[in-house]
């Protein structure tokens, strides 16, 4: 049986290598480019000794290494007396690359004298007995980025797919925005409880704030509206791949409006059945 643990990406130059190892990366695969091919029987001995300290492992190799075609062979019959690894070979059409490579103006790794449709042409015929060994092959002519990262999920990661881990990150604005935000929610116009004497040591914890702002039809409809937009989001994220995001919500000082509506989103969340942590990291400066 392959491997999921263990891939190797491969194919012709210009059919999507990069696109496909940034979708791994989210998924949470270490992607290694360019290996050269003569390494690889070390690093699967690494690996199944546990020597690095790497779940999933995602080699992206190609012929931008001289001799790679034969040299490959060799090094894919050897360690699959290892482990059993899952070859992806990425392809398009000859018309589809000389596109790609005509917009990005970047030169074909065979390209010597050769024009570009000849480097290409030549590229698939010295390819083609790795394509043949594939586990996977995946035709990039017709698919832009978002539905070759959709191709990948219905093909062979689906059985991958784990629930999307949530973060849920309160703030204060004086301190700075979380670095690690994917998306970013602000609080301060909502009413403040620092300017009542009985609340201002207080925090979003205790229920006396709690009550303060959440009794505010203001903050009622803000809630109903950011959990609307949540709702219509995530299930995007998830579908474009995405293994993890953080919601940052913040007010001035990160004490009272932000971790109140960062526990409401976490219940929220945790009500669809998502994974979801939450950190106040502002709490009690």
């Amino acid at each position: 049986m392959k491997s999921e643990k263990f891939l190797i990406v491969t194919g012709l130059s210009g059919s999507g290598k990069t696109v496909v190892s940034r979708f791994l990366e989210d998924l949470s695969y270490y992607c290694i480019d360019n290996l050269p091919a003569k390494l690889i029987p070390n690093f699967v001995d690494l690996w199944k000794r546990k020597e690095v300290e790497i779940e999933k492992v995602a080699l992206v190799i190609d012929i931008r290494e001289a001799g790679f075609e034969t040299e490959f062979l060799e090094v894919l019959d050897q360690i699959r007396k290892k482990v059993a690894p899952r070859l992806i070979f990425l392809e398009a059409s000859d018309e589809a690359l000389l596109k790609r490579f005509s917009e990005s103006r970047r030169p074909h790794p065979l390209k010597s004298r050769k024009t570009i449709l000849e480097s290409i042409q030549l590229e698939r015929e010295r390819l083609a007995e790795v394509k043949r060994l594939a586990d996977e092959v995946f035709d990039t002519t017709d698919t832009n980025i978002n539905q070759l990262k959709d191709l990948l999920n219905r093909k062979f990661l689906k059985k991958k797919t784990e629930k999307m881990q949530t973060r849920v990150v309160s703030f204060g604005y004086k301190y700075g925005v979380p670095l690690e935000s994917d998306l970013l929610f602000d609080t301060r116009f909502l009413p403040n409880p620092f300017y009542d004497d009985e609340l201002r040591d207080k925090t979003g914890k205790d229920r006396e704030v709690r009550e303060y702002v959440l009794e505010e039809k203001e903050t009622q409809k803000y809630l109903h509206e950011l959990k609307r937009f949540i709702d219509f989001l995530l299930p995007r994220f998830v579908k474009e791949g995405k293994s993890h995001v953080t919601i940052s919500v913040g007010c001035t000082g990160g004490k009272h409006r932000s971790v109140i509506i960062a526990e409401e989103m976490k219940i929220h969340l945790k009500s669809k059945g998502l994974s979801v942590r939450i950190y106040h990291r502002d709490l009690y400066k």
